[in-house]
């Protein structure tokens, strides 16, 4: 876990940024909205599991929620501090915590009215059993009929991503673990080389479920999180200045998101459930 502590030190404010860059990475904020919308309880305390610099945190105390933000890098948690004070939702959000979620340690069985892991912090545990602990704890603290908000980073996904920016890594060696268990390691990319990424594991949709279900969770919905928009960044950045077409398209994204035949090849897949 170091590595990832140490990439997300070093991103930061990129990644209290990235959701807002530009109006392609904004579909995962609307997308993810859409289901915590259709979800959430109308009121209650959430947990906030590997939040990073606290969008969600913030969105959620400013529409009355109670939060708890948990992220393993303090330089994103500076951060979250610094916008939490801005935003003025101080009196809502109850614990800003550095720690990781695969140790739940400080929190109850059962204590929270919805839990969320946003953004891909299962996809930072490389090791199976690392998963299933983290699997194991989120569940744990979800109180029973609450809804689980779960979303990784996509293996099909990430091979389009090889295809359009790194066709090199198709044939180099070092990164035949990527294609054969969905794992990618640090050290792949140098820091030197301006394309690094950190520890990574690369999910399945089915893995993704399975590994919920097999805990008691009932399956409420997936989608990708980009939608028909996967991959297409300049396209969907060059329509968001006509409104009208801008509008029309997200309509589309938000009727088809959870399509299985769009789920599977989206950069990021969101898993939705209920704790049994």
């Amino acid at each position: 876990m170091a590595h990832v502590k140490r990439f997300y030190d070093e991103h930061a404010e990129y990644e209290w940024k990235r959701l807002f860059q530009d109006a392609y990475h904004q579909l995962e904020w609307i997308v993810t909205w859409h289901f915590l919308n259709k979800y959430l309880p109308s009121k209650g305390l959430v947990l906030d599991a590997g939040g990073g610099p606290g969008r969600y945190t913030i969105e959620l105390a400013k529409r009355g929620y109670e939060v708890i933000l948990l992220d393993i890098s303090p330089k994103c948690l500076d951060i979250a501090k610094r916008e939490i004070e801005k935003a003025e939702v101080g009196h809502k959000v109850k614990g800003i915590i550095e720690g990781s979620i695969v140790d739940l340690g400080l929190f109850k069985d059962n204590m929270f009215d919805a839990v969320l892991c946003l953004g891909g912090p299962l996809s930072h545990l490389i090791e199976k059993p690392e998963r299933e602990k983290a699997a194991d704890e989120l569940v744990r603290v979800c109180k029973r009929n609450a809804p689980l908000f779960i979303s990784v980073i996509n293996r099909y996904g990430v091979y389009r991503t090889i295809l359009q920016k790194y066709p090199e890594e198709l044939t180099d060696p070092l990164h035949e673990e990527l294609f054969t268990k969905g794992i990618h390691r640090a050290h792949f990319h140098p820091k030197e080389t301006g394309k690094g990424f950190t520890d990574a594991y690369f999910f399945h949709p089915k893995e993704l479920k399975e590994l919920f279900e097999n805990r008691g969770v009932k399956t409420l919905d997936m989608a990708s999180c980009q939608g028909l928009s996967s991959h297409l960044r300049e396209a969907t950045n060059r329509i968001y200045g006509d409104k009208e077409k801008w509008n029309k398209w997200v309509k589309i994204i938000l009727e088809t998101c959870n399509d299985p035949t769009i789920v599977g090849a989206g950069e990021h897949v969101l898993y939705v459930g209920r704790k049994s």
